[in-house]
């Protein structure tokens, strides 16, 4: 039940202090810390180990001494109890029907059903009262701190302009070429006779070039590879990184559409190069999407549970090819883009709620979503295409603001964290003998 809680959208890591408060501690088991009036006990601390071994496990990752580790587990659960006494004062309200939406949430996020999340919770002994609290004060939790953090992030115009203009020289100094070139070869053993008359080779097709015929039409002269030939001597459209030193070098300067003035020389030969094509990388841009989507919503004649067998019999009936998806959404999706069959047009980052973002992020083109639940319905998505666009100003701007906001975010929370835990009553207690 650990991994379903932790693979879930709403995780339930966190066991309700004010449920433990009201407990008898277990035989064999010690208090810890007192937080306010809630526990911290020996055995909760040993849980969370677990826990965490296990994902660490998962993930290939490698875990600080057991000593070190118990101490940051202790002092998270002494921060969670303080951060969660403060949001139960100055948080705000989460009403049922968001806390049934989050539930639902962790069902389907982990591909059962609500009856089947019931009977898993209740093999680990979980009751699901307890559980929907838990829930309830991790949104709670995560809502404060969001607020709190957020109001302590400062984020200034001279901030974003100095952001801007390190992205944009970062940027220009690996753009992309597609280069074109003309190779002589040269063999390793060549007399130096025999290299001045390939030099000599060279010259006259970079004479050729310079008198104005075509670049193409002197390769597929004198280039042996008949791959070269078709392509004229293109070699593509490479990063900075990916093309030889010398060869960035020696067009360094060149316009799009030009030739190098002059003959180069390397180890395999004498080069003409011509640039076909720069690149510029945008110092911002974004993974714009094309999806649509089919949205069926719960009512008083068809509840939650019905929705979603409906949903995945409408998604069965897609992949089987017995409906085309344009035809299943304006069919039955209960959504203002029902008669342009669901298509939801292009679509930059945090337009959708996250719910329904994550889900269609993680799509592989052409793939329909399993049913996913959102505040509007129960949705199944399907992912058109993807590109890459760039921003404009005014986005460009906001999405220097977000960089530096996540920078920032470690920082502020580390101090509200600091300050909340002072403002806190905290006694440990020895463990027994």
């Amino acid at each position: 039940m650990a991994a379903l809680l932790t693979a879930g959208l709403m995780t339930c890591a966190l066991v309700s202090p004010h449920a433990q408060a009201q407990e008898v501690v277990q035989p064999g088991d010690f208090i810890v810390a007192v937080v306010n009036q809630e526990l911290v006990t020996a055995i909760e601390i040993e849980q969370r180990l677990e826990r965490t071994r296990e994902n660490a496990a998962r993930a290939g990752q490698r875990l600080p001494p057991d000593s070190v580790l118990r101490k940051q587990i202790l002092d998270g659960l002494i921060d969670e109890r303080a951060q969660l006494a403060y949001a139960r004062e100055s948080g705000p309200r989460i009403d049922d029907a968001e806390l049934d939406r989050a539930v639902a949430n962790v069902a389907a996020q982990n591909k059962v059903t609500m009856a089947q999340m019931r009977e898993q919770l209740a093999r680990e002994g979980i009751d699901f009262a307890r559980f929907r609290k838990n829930v309830r004060e991790q949104m709670l939790l995560e809502r404060v701190r969001e607020r709190e953090v957020q109001s302590r992030i400062r984020i200034t115009d001279a901030d974003i302009d100095a952001l801007l203009a390190k992205q944009r020289a970062d940027k220009a100094a690996t753009p992309s070429y597609n280069l074109a070139q003309i190779l002589i070869p040269v063999p390793e053993s060549a007399s130096d006779a025999e290299v001045a008359r390939l030099k000599g080779r060279a010259d006259a097709a970079l004479a050729r070039v310079r008198g104005g015929e075509a670049f193409e039409a002197v390769a597929r002269d004198l280039v042996s590879d008949e791959r070269d030939k078709a392509s004229g001597g293109e070699l593509g459209l490479r990063p900075v990184d990916r093309l030889p030193d010398a060869f960035i070098e020696h067009v360094r300067g060149v316009a799009s559409g030009q030739v190098a003035p002059t003959v180069l020389r390397t180890g395999a030969g004498f080069h003409l190069l011509k640039v076909v094509e720069r690149q510029d990388s945008q110092a911002f841009s974004v993974i714009e999407t094309h999806s649509r989507h089919i949205l069926l919503r719960p009512s008083a004649q068809l509840d939650e549970a019905a929705v979603l067998r409906q949903s995945a019999q409408i998604k069965a009936q897609i992949v089987t090819g017995a409906v085309t998806f344009e035809a299943a959404a304006k069919a039955h999706s209960e959504d203002g883009s029902a008669a342009q069959g669901g298509d939801l047009g292009w679509t930059m980052p945090g337009v959708f709620v996250p719910e329904f973002e994550d889900a269609m992020k993680a799509l592989p083109i052409g793939e329909v979503s399993d049913p996913v639940i959102s505040r509007f319905g129960i949705h199944l998505i399907q992912v058109l295409e993807r590109r890459q666009a760039a921003l404009d100003p005014r986005q460009e701007r906001e999405q220097a603001r977000n960089v530096l906001r996540e920078k920032k975010f470690d920082e502020a929370y580390a101090e509200w964290t600091r300050e909340l835990r002072q403002r806190t009553y905290i006694e440990m207690r020895e463990p027994p003998l």
